[in-house]
């Protein structure tokens, strides 16, 4: 199978750039460039591409409108490319709603000192997110979400959650026994943990910690959006802060966040990451700190993502009592690191995107 991309930016020289790395691998074909938005819907009308890469600020149309119309008439799995400042993490997030499936971080500097790798990550990716097809399993599992004005003053009554959440519930075994939410995601996470994270009700009884490959300059945008549009508070994590029922924490982008201390008494421990540490963050690491402190009292959750991270710390955690669930591969955009955990045999549950919030409810 031949992966086939349009590649849209503004500017020639990236546009040849990428291009060079992806024809270097056998796997892929450019089929086609845009230097706007507008000529990226007439291509990909033309082309019919499995994948395209796409720059966000450009003439004549953005990318994010751009996304939104090929979406409509064409959809395709789109990746963005996002500068690495504030304002790139908001316009990749509103790309991310308008219908693409991921991004990559637009850096020239590791563009021009580390190409091999770069180039390496850039068409593991397309490879990945184009080998799986489109369009029904990605617009599938796009959440649905309407942003709440603001949040509700009180929590609701224990047991009125809503009717998404109702229609699912099921008797569970296992009510009571958590003390602590713990999700990992990677490829494809921001559009799923907002499907997650934004059903959860008000008065959602534990604390939450969650691990999402990202740069360390979109951790903090990202959080704040979760936090517009769901019921709990969500934020970036800092350290020293304390977990609380109801409350998500976003280990920040670039540094790795450990939990420690004992049940009702957890605190986020945040530290630098070692030069050579592949994620930053590490899932593995944060669930091996929870193995350590809440070993028999944690639901952690695998959400979609490439490799395997979250697999080694997930086996430690299943060791001492805790229980692990993955996406189902249909809803992942990229099954790895589900599937990673499902293969070692410690899932007692691997659930669609769009079931995960429900079960989870119905089981603290």
């Amino acid at each position: 199978m031949t992966v086939r991309v349009l590649v849209v930016d503004d500017s020639g020289f990236f546009r040849r750039r990428v291009t060079a790395m992806l024809e270097a691998d056998a796997r892929l074909e450019v089929v086609g460039s845009a230097s706007d938005g507008r000529d990226a819907i007439r291509k990909t009308q033309e082309l019919k591409p499995d994948v395209i890469t796409m720059d966000i600020e450009m003439p004549v149309m953005d990318g994010i409108t751009a996304v939104r119309r090929i979406m409509a008439i064409q959809p395709t799995a789109i990746l963005m490319f996002s500068s690495l400042t504030h304002q790139g993490a908001d316009s990749t997030f509103e790309a991310l709603e308008a219908g693409a499936i991921d991004y990559l971080p637009k850096d020239f500097s590791e563009l021009s000192n580390k190409p091999d790798e770069v180039a390496r990550i850039l068409c593991a990716r397309v490879w990945s997110v184009g080998s799986k097809g489109v369009p029904g399993k990605i617009t599938g599992s796009r959440p649905s979400v309407e942003k709440p004005i603001s949040k509700p003053a009180s929590a609701v009554a224990p047991g009125n959650a809503t009717a998404s959440v109702r229609k699912a519930v099921t008797p569970s075994a296992n009510k009571g026994k958590f003390q602590l939410l713990a999700i990992g995601a990677s490829t494809g996470g921001p559009v799923a943990l907002q499907e997650v994270l934004t059903k959860l009700p008000a008065n959602f009884p534990l604390p939450i910690v969650v691990i999402q490959h990202m740069p360390g300059s979109f951790t903090e945008a990202f959080s704040r959006r979760l936090d517009q549009m769901s019921k709990i508070e969500i934020r970036e994590a800092k350290n020293g802060d304390i977990l609380k029922p109801g409350l998500a924490l976003l280990a920040p982008g670039g540094k790795q966040m450990l939990i420690e201390g004992r049940a009702n008494a957890l605190r986020i421990n945040i530290q630098e990451s070692d030069p050579g540490q592949t994620y930053k963050p590490c899932i593995d690491m944060s669930f091996s700190s929870i193995a350590k402190s809440l070993p028999n009292q944690t639901l952690a959750v695998i959400l979609t993502g490439m490799g395997a991270d979250g697999c080694e710390g997930a086996k430690l955690l299943k060791q001492g009592g805790s229980t692990i669930w993955a996406q189902d591969e249909a809803s992942s955009v990229i099954y790895g690191m589900p599937m990673a955990v499902a293969k070692a045999g410690i899932t007692e549950k691997i659930l669609p995107l769009q079931d995960i919030s429900s079960q989870i409810v119905s089981n603290v």
